[in-house]
């Protein structure tokens, strides 16, 4: 059993997990701009409170994206940094992914669509199915606006993602299976985390680099105004 530290700040959400042979131990808070200040001494914390030292990592693992881009530079900068510093590998885990497996613990089974509000009227969304013990990606992650991706998926056995609420009226009806609010980031976090190092797909730390789906990130005001009327 390796002992693992892994984080993700690619949403509002800023979250910690260290797995180690005894106990997974997580940490949850107020992400975004906050993340770059709170995650190193969260990460220490941590780490004091299983008696470990960051020497004792075997890896760190970090959310790659799709998300926040500043979120997403801070984690991989955090987890880039340690690695470096430490002479470990990196492990990289989709943030999608993980709002899936997140889902699939509450009960949403086997085939999940995930749909996150990107922000300024677009949805960041991917496919899963469970199958052999793991999660195999049947849509990559993509960005969509909420008409698009309510014709994209059809009628999907569930569905899960912070879009869910914010575009509500534009994805049509849901179906029984709607996730729209994650119990724990972290402890998904830490499960894929896990099963990527037991399948060795462990990267040199100069790979800890986001994945972006999205080259815009600020609208016009006249771009604004008609984001703001599509939601209403």
């Amino acid at each position: 059993m390796p002992v693992l530290l892994a984080v993700d700040s690619s949403t509002e959400t800023m979250a910690l997990a260290l797995v180690t042979p005894g106990q997974t131990a997580v940490f949850e808070a107020q992400g975004g701009a906050q993340a770059s200040a709170r995650m190193l001494p969260e990460i220490k914390a941590l780490l004091a409170g299983a008696g470990l030292k960051m020497a004792d990592l075997d890896a760190i693992a970090f959310g790659q994206g799709p998300g926040a881009f500043t979120g997403l530079r801070t984690a991989c900068a955090v987890a880039q940094g340690l690695a470096f510093g430490l002479s470990r590998p990196v492990l990289a885990v989709d943030s999608l992914m993980l709002v899936a497996e997140d889902a699939r613990a509450q009960g949403a089974g086997d085939d999940v669509w995930v749909a996150m509000d990107a922000r300024i009227g677009e949805i960041y969304a991917a496919h899963y199915r469970w199958a052999d013990a793991a999660w195999q990606v049947a849509d990559a992650p993509a960005l969509y606006k909420p008409e698009a991706l309510a014709a994209h998926w059809g009628r999907p056995a569930a569905v899960a993602g912070t879009a869910l609420a914010e575009y509500a009226a534009a994805l049509g009806e849901l179906p029984a299976s709607a996730w729209p609010q994650a119990r724990s980031r972290a402890r998904a976090l830490a499960a894929l985390a896990l099963a990527a190092w037991r399948r060795g797909e462990v990267r040199d730390a100069a790979e800890a680099l986001p994945v972006y789906v999205r080259d815009k990130v600020a609208l016009t005001t006249a771009e604004r105004e008609d984001a703001k009327g599509a939601r209403a």
